[in-house]
């Protein structure tokens, strides 16, 4: 058929909005998508000569995209992998302590830099600093917006123009192009490096300390382990040289963690508290990765130093909001009242134990042979969940999975339509199958993921 007369089939926009007004989707939505429903299919007769649907089925697809355009960009959606602290799902999902929290301050006005003893100008890391020294034993905290910013301003303000002792072994990289010798560079501090990359002894300290410099630097590698023939120079052995040349020693511990995570069956990593104890002058952790908050850069150590950081100019483009404040205290308490591994989910996730994964994974697995009616064949498999964030990177988590193998639709398609569903699922796809992991689906998860899994096989 000849182009233009395609063309001509093709409604105009007001008669295409006026056959979508059912939808209640508001009338600049609607005349927007079908707009964008026409240019498109005008583009499909234009360049492949394509007979158009009717109006009935271009109305569809114009309520569609309006409602697709209604729909928030930051959406709750439910983590089936197994991965504790999924970095592109948000990491830590906070407590119900620390949302209520956030709810609580967000609504209304708060006291964020008001003394409300004095009436006077107050200091907004007030809220958690108190709290901070007495959970770590540290003499003073700080707290930013995430830990690079904590790492950078500790470099802007303590070493700009001199000198950061680091191993070559710690020269790390995380996720988002976060380099260690990038990010001393932006600061104003002068990187120099000692030792190899598996090996680094303590002479190789004492041989770079010198007039110009200003900061001992160690980097726990939170995301990747060097194995085999190794030597790492103990943090207690830089206290020590340190203080025989009056020179701060800061350790940025990435993850930070309060409890000993052996009592999870999980790796032993870095305490906040042991690492102050030992005598480092400032340690640096995330909010949002093992302390389960929200995201967060908290600073720890000595109160001259800190000091010198409140100081510093840099601080207010890197300081936090209320709502972060709110979130970050409520979940504090929970480690000063003991409560932690009860109300932190992160902590409560890698708390399972096998019995209770497994326990989980059947629950699931029958609500799903009951729901699903023969759609999609089901069983239960041992398996691995991962903590995730960059954080223990070689550590396994025993977990009972559920695993489906759909029957009339491939494997990846329904994955796809459980990720584009209302609310979305994550799920991981392996030569297995598809792998649902207990372990992180939260309270009332459930019952939402059976029905996001009915509505998905059929399409």
């Amino acid at each position: 058929m000849d182009k233009a007369k395609l063309l001509r089939q093709l409604p105009a926009v007001h008669e295409l909005v006026n056959c979508c007004e059912f939808c209640g989707c508001p009338s600049h939505l609607l005349t927007a998508a079908a707009r964008d429903v026409l240019a498109h299919w005008r583009a499909e007769i234009l360049d492949k000569g394509v007979t158009p649907p009717d109006t009935a089925t271009l109305a569809e697809e114009v309520v569609v995209l309006a409602e697709k355009g209604m729909q928030r960009n930051l959406r709750p959606v439910i983590n089936a992998t197994g991965v504790v602290q999924h970095t592109n799902l948000g990491r830590a999902p906070l407590s119900n302590s620390a949302c209520e929290a956030v709810l609580k301050i967000a609504r209304g006005y708060c006291n964020l830099e008001m003394d409300l003893e004095t009436g006077e100008r107050g200091e907004r890391y007030s809220h958690v600093e108190k709290i901070l020294c007495r959970l770590t034993g540290a003499e003073a905290a700080l707290v930013v917006n995430n830990n690079a910013g904590a790492v950078f301003l500790a470099l802007h303000a303590l070493a700009q123009g001199k000198e950061v002792i680091v191993s070559r072994g710690e020269l790390v990289e995380i996720g988002g192009s976060f380099r260690i010798p990038d990010v001393m560079a932006q600061s104003g501090a002068v990187l120099r490096e000692v030792g190899t990359t598996n090996r680094t002894h303590p002479r190789d300290y004492e041989r770079a300390v010198g007039p110009e410099t200003g900061l001992i630097l160690k980097v726990h590698p939170s995301n990747f382990r060097v194995v085999g023939f190794t030597r790492e120079v103990k943090r207690q052995e830089l206290v020590a040289l340190g203080q025989r040349n009056q020179i701060p020693v800061m350790e940025d511990l990435g993850s930070g963690v309060f409890v000993d995570l052996l009592q999870y069956g999980v790796e032993h990593e870095p305490m906040v508290q042991e690492t102050l104890s030992a005598g480092v002058d400032l340690v640096t952790i995330s909010g949002d990765k093992l302390l389960g908050g929200p995201q967060a850069g908290i600073i720890l150590g000595r109160a001259d130093l800190l000091q010198i950081l409140k100081k510093d100019q840099l601080l207010r483009a890197l300081r936090v909001d209320k709502m972060i404040l709110a979130a970050l205290e409520a979940t504090l308490r929970a480690y000063l009242e003991k409560s932690a591994t009860k109300e932190v989910p992160i902590l409560n996730m890698m708390a399972l134990t096998r019995a209770d994964l497994e326990k989980k994974a059947k629950e699931l697995k029958n609500l799903l042979e009951e729901a699903i009616k023969g759609e999609c064949s089901i069983e239960l498999k041992p398996g691995v969940s991962r903590v995730g964030g960059g954080a223990l990177p070689i550590t396994d988590l025993p977990t009972t999975l559920v695993v489906l193998h759909p029957q009339k639709i491939s494997s990846a398609v329904l994955v796809e339509r459980l990720r584009l569903g209302d609310p979305p699922v994550v799920v991981r796809l392996q030569e297995e199958g598809i792998l649902i992991d207990p372990r992180t689906l939260m309270s009332g998860d459930q019952e939402v993921l059976v029905k996001a899994v009915k509505g998905a096989l059929q399409g």
